[in-house]
Protein backbone atom coordinates (compact mmCIF):
# COMPACT_ATOMS: atom_id res chain seq x y z
CA UNK A 1 0.00 0.00 0.00
CA UNK A 2 1.34 3.44 -1.01
CA UNK A 3 1.76 5.59 2.09
CA UNK A 4 1.80 9.34 2.71
CA UNK A 5 4.52 10.76 4.94
CA UNK A 6 2.16 10.96 7.92
CA UNK A 7 1.07 7.35 7.43
CA UNK A 8 4.67 6.14 7.19
CA UNK A 9 5.71 7.91 10.41
CA UNK A 10 2.72 6.54 12.32
CA UNK A 11 3.23 3.05 10.90
CA UNK A 12 6.84 3.03 12.09
CA UNK A 13 5.72 4.04 15.56
CA UNK A 14 3.12 1.30 15.75
CA UNK A 15 5.47 -1.44 14.57
CA UNK A 16 3.35 -2.02 11.46
CA UNK A 17 4.36 -1.96 7.81
CA UNK A 18 1.48 0.33 6.91
CA UNK A 19 -1.58 2.08 8.36
CA UNK A 20 -4.73 3.36 6.70
CA UNK A 21 -6.60 6.66 7.19
CA UNK A 22 -9.31 6.21 9.81
CA UNK A 23 -7.49 3.30 11.47
CA UNK A 24 -6.97 3.56 15.25
CA UNK A 25 -3.49 2.58 16.40
CA UNK A 26 -1.25 2.73 19.45
CA UNK A 27 1.52 5.20 18.63
CA UNK A 28 4.78 5.27 20.58
CA UNK A 29 6.01 8.77 21.45
CA UNK A 30 9.53 10.05 20.94
CA UNK A 31 8.92 13.32 22.81
CA UNK A 32 6.21 14.69 25.08
CA UNK A 33 6.25 18.46 25.59
CA UNK A 34 4.26 20.50 28.07
CA UNK A 35 4.37 24.05 29.44
CA UNK A 36 3.15 26.24 32.29
CA UNK A 37 -0.46 26.44 31.08
CA UNK A 38 -1.21 22.74 30.68
CA UNK A 39 1.66 21.16 32.59
CA UNK A 40 0.16 21.40 36.09
CA UNK A 41 -3.13 19.88 34.92
CA UNK A 42 -1.29 17.10 33.11
CA UNK A 43 0.80 16.37 36.20
CA UNK A 44 -2.31 16.31 38.39
CA UNK A 45 -4.07 13.77 36.16
CA UNK A 46 -0.90 11.67 35.91
CA UNK A 47 -0.60 11.42 39.69
CA UNK A 48 -4.32 10.78 40.09
CA UNK A 49 -4.41 7.93 37.57
CA UNK A 50 -0.97 6.37 37.98
CA UNK A 51 -0.45 7.09 41.67
CA UNK A 52 1.25 9.84 43.70
CA UNK A 53 4.62 8.05 43.51
CA UNK A 54 4.40 7.00 39.85
CA UNK A 55 7.36 7.55 37.56
CA UNK A 56 7.14 8.88 34.02
CA UNK A 57 7.80 6.36 31.25
CA UNK A 58 11.08 7.99 30.18
CA UNK A 59 12.34 11.22 31.79
CA UNK A 60 14.72 11.83 28.88
CA UNK A 61 11.79 12.04 26.46
CA UNK A 62 9.83 14.62 28.47
CA UNK A 63 10.46 18.29 27.67
CA UNK A 64 8.98 21.02 29.87
CA UNK A 65 9.11 24.65 28.72
CA UNK A 66 7.48 27.40 30.80
CA UNK A 67 6.71 30.18 28.34
CA UNK A 68 3.14 31.51 28.43
CA UNK A 69 2.66 33.55 31.61
CA UNK A 70 6.23 34.26 32.64
CA UNK A 71 6.68 38.02 32.92
CA UNK A 72 3.94 38.53 35.48
CA UNK A 73 3.45 38.98 39.21
CA UNK A 74 0.26 36.91 39.11
CA UNK A 75 0.56 34.44 42.01
CA UNK A 76 -1.33 31.61 40.30
CA UNK A 77 0.77 31.90 37.15
CA UNK A 78 3.94 31.79 39.22
CA UNK A 79 2.62 28.78 41.15
CA UNK A 80 2.23 26.92 37.85
CA UNK A 81 5.95 27.26 37.25
CA UNK A 82 6.66 26.07 40.80
CA UNK A 83 4.63 22.90 40.08
CA UNK A 84 6.65 22.23 36.92
CA UNK A 85 9.92 22.75 38.77
CA UNK A 86 8.96 20.39 41.59
CA UNK A 87 7.82 17.71 39.15
CA UNK A 88 10.96 17.95 37.04
CA UNK A 89 13.14 17.55 40.13
CA UNK A 90 11.05 14.67 41.46
CA UNK A 91 11.14 12.78 38.13
CA UNK A 92 14.72 13.57 37.10
CA UNK A 93 13.61 15.41 33.96
CA UNK A 94 16.72 17.09 32.56
CA UNK A 95 14.94 18.83 29.69
CA UNK A 96 13.23 21.35 31.94
CA UNK A 97 13.98 24.89 30.83
CA UNK A 98 13.31 26.79 34.02
CA UNK A 99 12.72 30.50 34.41
CA UNK A 100 16.11 32.05 35.06
CA UNK A 101 19.41 31.04 33.48
CA UNK A 102 17.88 28.10 31.58
CA UNK A 103 14.83 30.00 30.37
CA UNK A 104 14.23 29.59 26.64
CA UNK A 105 10.95 31.21 25.64
CA UNK A 106 8.18 29.97 23.35
CA UNK A 107 8.14 26.17 23.40
CA UNK A 108 7.59 25.68 19.66
CA UNK A 109 10.76 27.60 18.83
CA UNK A 110 12.75 26.36 21.82
CA UNK A 111 12.15 22.72 20.84
CA UNK A 112 14.04 22.92 17.52
CA UNK A 113 16.68 25.24 19.00
CA UNK A 114 17.51 22.54 21.54
CA UNK A 115 17.40 19.63 19.09
CA UNK A 116 14.11 18.09 20.22
CA UNK A 117 12.55 18.08 16.73
CA UNK A 118 13.88 15.33 14.47
CA UNK A 119 12.75 13.86 11.13
CA UNK A 120 10.71 10.66 11.27
CA UNK A 121 9.76 11.04 14.93
CA UNK A 122 6.50 11.55 16.85
CA UNK A 123 6.08 14.61 19.06
CA UNK A 124 3.04 15.12 21.27
CA UNK A 125 2.59 18.45 23.03
CA UNK A 126 -0.02 20.06 25.25
CA UNK A 127 -0.40 23.00 22.91
CA UNK A 128 -2.28 23.21 19.64
CA UNK A 129 0.68 24.80 17.84
CA UNK A 130 2.85 21.75 18.48
CA UNK A 131 2.16 21.11 14.79
CA UNK A 132 4.96 23.65 14.09
CA UNK A 133 7.48 20.81 14.32
CA UNK A 134 6.02 19.12 11.24
CA UNK A 135 8.44 21.39 9.37
CA UNK A 136 11.12 18.88 10.36
CA UNK A 137 9.41 15.93 8.70
CA UNK A 138 7.88 14.50 11.85
CA UNK A 139 4.37 13.81 13.12
CA UNK A 140 3.77 16.60 15.63
CA UNK A 141 0.38 17.34 17.11
CA UNK A 142 -1.29 18.98 20.08
CA UNK A 143 -3.09 16.90 22.69
CA UNK A 144 -5.10 17.56 25.85
CA UNK A 145 -4.04 17.14 29.46
CA UNK A 146 -5.64 13.70 29.89
CA UNK A 147 -3.92 12.32 26.80
CA UNK A 148 -0.63 13.88 27.88
CA UNK A 149 -0.95 12.31 31.33
CA UNK A 150 -1.46 8.93 29.68
CA UNK A 151 1.66 9.45 27.54
CA UNK A 152 3.61 10.44 30.68
CA UNK A 153 2.73 7.11 32.22
CA UNK A 154 2.91 4.79 29.21
CA UNK A 155 4.86 6.46 26.42
CA UNK A 156 2.12 5.87 23.88
CA UNK A 157 -1.24 7.18 22.72
CA UNK A 158 -4.30 5.83 20.87
CA UNK A 159 -4.42 7.80 17.61
CA UNK A 160 -6.72 7.77 14.60
CA UNK A 161 -4.66 7.96 11.41
CA UNK A 162 -5.63 11.17 9.57
CA UNK A 163 -6.31 11.55 5.88
CA UNK A 164 -3.80 13.80 4.12
CA UNK A 165 -4.43 16.97 2.13
CA UNK A 166 -1.57 18.08 -0.12
CA UNK A 167 -0.74 21.69 -0.95
CA UNK A 168 1.82 22.24 -3.71
CA UNK A 169 3.46 25.61 -4.32
CA UNK A 170 5.29 26.10 -7.60
CA UNK A 171 7.50 28.93 -8.76
CA UNK A 172 9.88 31.49 -7.33
CA UNK A 173 8.72 33.42 -4.28
CA UNK A 174 8.95 37.21 -4.70
CA UNK A 175 10.79 39.24 -2.02
CA UNK A 176 7.58 40.79 -0.65
CA UNK A 177 6.00 37.42 0.15
CA UNK A 178 6.51 35.25 3.24
CA UNK A 179 5.29 31.87 4.44
CA UNK A 180 2.61 33.68 6.46
CA UNK A 181 1.07 34.86 3.20
CA UNK A 182 1.06 31.30 1.87
CA UNK A 183 -0.70 29.78 4.87
CA UNK A 184 -3.22 32.64 5.12
CA UNK A 185 -4.00 32.04 1.44
CA UNK A 186 -4.68 28.36 2.13
CA UNK A 187 -6.81 29.03 5.20
CA UNK A 188 -8.76 31.63 3.26
CA UNK A 189 -9.44 29.01 0.59
CA UNK A 190 -10.45 26.06 2.77
CA UNK A 191 -11.73 27.78 5.93
CA UNK A 192 -10.96 27.20 9.59
CA UNK A 193 -12.60 23.77 9.43
CA UNK A 194 -11.37 22.76 5.99
CA UNK A 195 -8.70 20.41 7.28
CA UNK A 196 -10.42 19.13 10.42
CA UNK A 197 -8.53 16.07 11.69
CA UNK A 198 -6.49 15.88 8.52
CA UNK A 199 -2.78 16.05 7.86
CA UNK A 200 -1.71 19.02 5.72
CA UNK A 201 1.33 18.19 3.63
CA UNK A 202 3.23 21.03 1.92
CA UNK A 203 5.31 20.40 -1.19
CA UNK A 204 6.70 21.89 -4.38
CA UNK A 205 9.72 24.02 -5.22
CA UNK A 206 7.97 27.04 -3.72
CA UNK A 207 8.00 25.25 -0.35
CA UNK A 208 11.32 23.47 -0.54
CA UNK A 209 13.06 26.76 -1.33
CA UNK A 210 11.86 28.13 2.01
CA UNK A 211 14.18 28.28 5.00
CA UNK A 212 13.56 26.07 8.02
CA UNK A 213 12.04 28.98 9.95
CA UNK A 214 9.62 29.80 7.12
CA UNK A 215 8.61 26.13 6.90
CA UNK A 216 7.86 26.29 10.62
CA UNK A 217 5.47 29.18 9.98
CA UNK A 218 3.59 27.11 7.38
CA UNK A 219 3.15 24.14 9.70
CA UNK A 220 2.46 26.31 12.75
CA UNK A 221 -0.90 27.49 11.45
CA UNK A 222 -2.38 24.22 10.17
CA UNK A 223 -4.37 24.10 13.40
CA UNK A 224 -6.07 27.32 12.29
CA UNK A 225 -7.58 25.23 9.48
CA UNK A 226 -8.51 22.45 11.90
CA UNK A 227 -5.57 20.27 10.88
CA UNK A 228 -4.31 17.39 12.98
CA UNK A 229 -0.74 17.95 11.84
CA UNK A 230 1.28 19.68 9.18
CA UNK A 231 4.30 18.10 7.53
CA UNK A 232 7.05 18.93 5.02
CA UNK A 233 9.39 16.38 3.49
CA UNK A 234 12.81 16.51 5.19
CA UNK A 235 15.61 17.48 2.81
CA UNK A 236 19.27 18.42 3.20
CA UNK A 237 18.28 21.82 4.60
CA UNK A 238 16.24 20.13 7.31
CA UNK A 239 18.88 17.59 8.20
CA UNK A 240 21.68 20.15 8.32
CA UNK A 241 19.63 22.27 10.73
CA UNK A 242 18.82 19.31 12.99
CA UNK A 243 22.31 17.80 13.04
CA UNK A 244 23.75 21.14 14.12
CA UNK A 245 21.59 20.95 17.25
CA UNK A 246 21.58 17.29 18.31
CA UNK A 247 23.80 14.25 18.20
CA UNK A 248 20.83 11.89 18.40
CA UNK A 249 20.31 9.55 15.47
CA UNK A 250 17.18 9.92 13.36
CA UNK A 251 15.84 8.35 10.19
CA UNK A 252 13.95 10.58 7.75
CA UNK A 253 10.88 9.24 6.00
CA UNK A 254 9.34 10.28 2.69
CA UNK A 255 5.97 9.72 1.07
CA UNK A 256 5.72 6.90 -1.44
CA UNK A 257 5.38 7.98 -5.07
CA UNK A 258 1.71 7.55 -5.94
CA UNK A 259 0.51 7.88 -2.34
CA UNK A 260 -3.19 8.70 -2.08
CA UNK A 261 -4.32 12.12 -0.85
CA UNK A 262 -7.85 13.16 0.04
CA UNK A 263 -7.27 16.16 -2.23
CA UNK A 264 -4.44 18.21 -3.72
CA UNK A 265 -4.35 21.95 -4.35
CA UNK A 266 -1.71 23.76 -6.39
CA UNK A 267 -0.54 27.38 -6.27
CA UNK A 268 1.82 29.52 -8.32
CA UNK A 269 3.70 31.30 -5.53
CA UNK A 270 4.97 33.97 -7.91
CA UNK A 271 1.38 35.16 -8.45
CA UNK A 272 0.35 35.40 -4.79
CA UNK A 273 0.12 38.73 -2.98
CA UNK A 274 0.64 39.93 0.61
CA UNK A 275 -2.35 38.61 2.52
CA UNK A 276 -4.16 39.65 5.70
CA UNK A 277 -6.69 37.87 7.94
CA UNK A 278 -9.31 40.35 9.12
CA UNK A 279 -11.07 40.14 12.51
CA UNK A 280 -12.19 37.80 13.91
CA UNK A 281 -11.01 34.67 12.11
CA UNK A 282 -7.85 33.47 10.29
CA UNK A 283 -9.99 32.59 7.25
CA UNK A 284 -11.45 36.11 6.92
CA UNK A 285 -8.97 36.79 4.17
CA UNK A 286 -8.19 39.89 2.15
CA UNK A 287 -5.22 41.16 0.19
CA UNK A 288 -3.18 43.82 1.95
CA UNK A 289 -3.71 46.25 -0.93
CA UNK A 290 -7.48 45.85 -0.60
CA UNK A 291 -7.33 47.07 3.01
CA UNK A 292 -5.28 50.20 2.35
CA UNK A 293 -6.53 53.00 4.59
CA UNK A 294 -7.77 50.78 7.44
CA UNK A 295 -6.45 52.66 10.46
CA UNK A 296 -4.42 50.97 13.19
CA UNK A 297 -3.12 52.02 16.60
CA UNK A 298 -0.89 49.05 17.44
CA UNK A 299 1.49 46.66 15.70
CA UNK A 300 2.95 43.47 17.17
CA UNK A 301 5.94 41.43 15.98
CA UNK A 302 6.30 38.23 17.96
CA UNK A 303 5.07 34.72 18.89
CA UNK A 304 5.94 31.24 17.61
CA UNK A 305 4.53 32.30 14.24
CA UNK A 306 6.22 35.66 13.78
CA UNK A 307 8.93 36.09 16.41
CA UNK A 308 11.80 34.14 14.83
CA UNK A 309 15.13 35.47 13.59
CA UNK A 310 14.11 35.66 9.93
CA UNK A 311 10.83 37.34 10.87
CA UNK A 312 12.85 40.15 12.42
CA UNK A 313 15.27 40.32 9.53
CA UNK A 314 12.27 40.78 7.24
CA UNK A 315 10.74 43.49 9.44
CA UNK A 316 14.08 45.29 9.71
CA UNK A 317 14.27 45.53 5.91
CA UNK A 318 11.17 47.71 6.07
CA UNK A 319 11.90 49.63 9.29
CA UNK A 320 15.56 50.52 8.73
CA UNK A 321 16.01 54.30 8.59
CA UNK A 322 12.32 54.98 9.23
CA UNK A 323 10.06 55.71 12.24
CA UNK A 324 6.84 53.94 13.17
CA UNK A 325 3.64 55.98 13.50
CA UNK A 326 1.87 53.68 15.97
CA UNK A 327 2.80 51.68 19.08
CA UNK A 328 4.93 48.82 17.76
CA UNK A 329 6.07 45.95 19.94
CA UNK A 330 8.96 43.59 19.21
CA UNK A 331 8.76 40.46 21.39
CA UNK A 332 11.30 37.73 20.48
CA UNK A 333 10.09 34.14 20.66
CA UNK A 334 13.12 32.91 22.60
CA UNK A 335 16.18 34.11 24.48
CA UNK A 336 18.31 32.88 21.57
CA UNK A 337 16.35 35.03 19.13
CA UNK A 338 16.71 37.98 21.52
CA UNK A 339 20.49 37.54 21.53
CA UNK A 340 20.65 37.16 17.77
CA UNK A 341 18.80 40.39 17.03
CA UNK A 342 21.42 42.16 19.15
CA UNK A 343 24.21 40.44 17.18
CA UNK A 344 23.01 40.29 13.58
CA UNK A 345 23.61 43.39 11.52
CA UNK A 346 21.99 44.96 8.50
CA UNK A 347 24.63 47.22 6.97
CA UNK A 348 26.23 48.83 10.05
CA UNK A 349 23.35 48.46 12.52
CA UNK A 350 22.13 45.52 14.57
CA UNK A 351 18.51 44.50 14.17
CA UNK A 352 17.94 45.64 17.74
CA UNK A 353 19.31 49.10 16.93
CA UNK A 354 17.12 49.31 13.84
CA UNK A 355 14.02 48.55 15.89
CA UNK A 356 14.95 50.98 18.66
CA UNK A 357 15.71 53.81 16.23
CA UNK A 358 12.42 53.11 14.49
CA UNK A 359 10.62 53.70 17.80
CA UNK A 360 9.63 50.12 18.56
CA UNK A 361 9.09 48.95 22.14
CA UNK A 362 11.24 45.91 22.93
CA UNK A 363 9.81 43.09 25.05
CA UNK A 364 11.15 40.07 26.89
CA UNK A 365 11.07 36.67 25.12
CA UNK A 366 7.93 34.60 25.51
CA UNK A 367 4.33 34.22 24.37
CA UNK A 368 3.35 37.53 25.96
CA UNK A 369 0.43 39.37 24.33
CA UNK A 370 -0.16 36.68 21.70
CA UNK A 371 -2.73 35.18 24.05
CA UNK A 372 -3.51 37.98 26.49
CA UNK A 373 -2.82 36.55 29.91
CA UNK A 374 -2.76 38.14 33.36
CA UNK A 375 -3.48 41.85 33.63
CA UNK A 376 0.21 42.76 33.81
CA UNK A 377 1.28 40.64 30.84
CA UNK A 378 3.43 42.71 28.51
CA UNK A 379 1.49 44.63 25.85
CA UNK A 380 -1.86 43.25 26.95
CA UNK A 381 -4.67 45.02 25.08
CA UNK A 382 -6.68 47.32 27.35
CA UNK A 383 -9.57 48.35 25.15
CA UNK A 384 -10.63 48.86 21.57
CA UNK A 385 -7.17 48.60 20.00
CA UNK A 386 -6.90 47.93 16.28
CA UNK A 387 -3.86 45.69 15.99
CA UNK A 388 -1.91 44.24 13.10
CA UNK A 389 0.06 41.25 14.34
CA UNK A 390 2.43 38.55 13.12
CA UNK A 391 0.75 36.07 15.51
CA UNK A 392 -1.58 33.21 14.59
CA UNK A 393 -5.06 33.89 16.05
CA UNK A 394 -7.42 36.84 16.03
CA UNK A 395 -10.65 35.79 17.72
CA UNK A 396 -12.16 38.23 20.28
CA UNK A 397 -10.06 38.38 23.43
CA UNK A 398 -7.06 36.55 22.01
CA UNK A 399 -4.69 39.44 22.77
CA UNK A 400 -6.46 40.54 25.93
CA UNK A 401 -9.49 42.71 25.26
CA UNK A 402 -12.56 41.22 23.57
CA UNK A 403 -13.09 44.64 21.98
CA UNK A 404 -9.76 44.64 20.17
CA UNK A 405 -9.73 44.23 16.39
CA UNK A 406 -6.84 41.96 15.37
CA UNK A 407 -5.49 41.68 11.83
CA UNK A 408 -3.01 38.89 11.07
CA UNK A 409 -0.24 39.41 8.55
CA UNK A 410 3.38 38.64 7.71
CA UNK A 411 6.20 40.50 9.49
CA UNK A 412 6.77 42.46 6.27
CA UNK A 413 3.16 43.64 6.17
CA UNK A 414 3.13 44.37 9.92
CA UNK A 415 6.29 46.48 9.61
CA UNK A 416 5.00 48.39 6.58
CA UNK A 417 1.72 49.07 8.37
CA UNK A 418 3.52 50.26 11.51
CA UNK A 419 5.22 52.94 9.40
CA UNK A 420 2.02 54.32 7.94
CA UNK A 421 -0.52 53.76 10.73
CA UNK A 422 -2.84 51.88 8.42
CA UNK A 423 -2.79 48.49 6.73
CA UNK A 424 -0.14 48.72 4.05
CA UNK A 425 1.08 46.41 1.30
CA UNK A 426 4.85 45.92 1.86
CA UNK A 427 5.40 46.43 -1.88
CA UNK A 428 5.09 50.13 -1.12
CA UNK A 429 8.53 49.80 0.54
CA UNK A 430 10.15 46.89 -1.28
CA UNK A 431 9.88 45.63 -4.83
Amino acid sequence: MKQTMTQKILARHTGKSSVEPGENVWVNADVLMTHDICGPGTIGIFKQEFGPKARVWDPDKVVIVPDHYIWTEDAKARRNVDILREFAEEQGIKNYYDVGERYKGVCHIALPEEGHTRPGEVLFGTDSHTCTAGAFGEFATGIGNSDAAFVLGTGKLWVKVPETMRFVFHGKRPPYLMAKDLILTIIGDIGTDGATYRAMEFAGDGVMSLSVEERMTLCNMVIEAGGKNGVIEPDDVTQTFVRARTGKAFEPLHADPGAQYINEKEYDVSRLEPTVAKPHSPDNRALARELKGHKLNRAYLGSCTGGKIEDYQAAARILKGRRVKIETFVVPATTFVAKEIRRLKMDNETLYEIFEKAGCQMGEPGCQACLGGPQDTFARANGAEVVISSTNRNYPGRMGSPRAQIYLASPLTVAASALTGHITDPREFIG
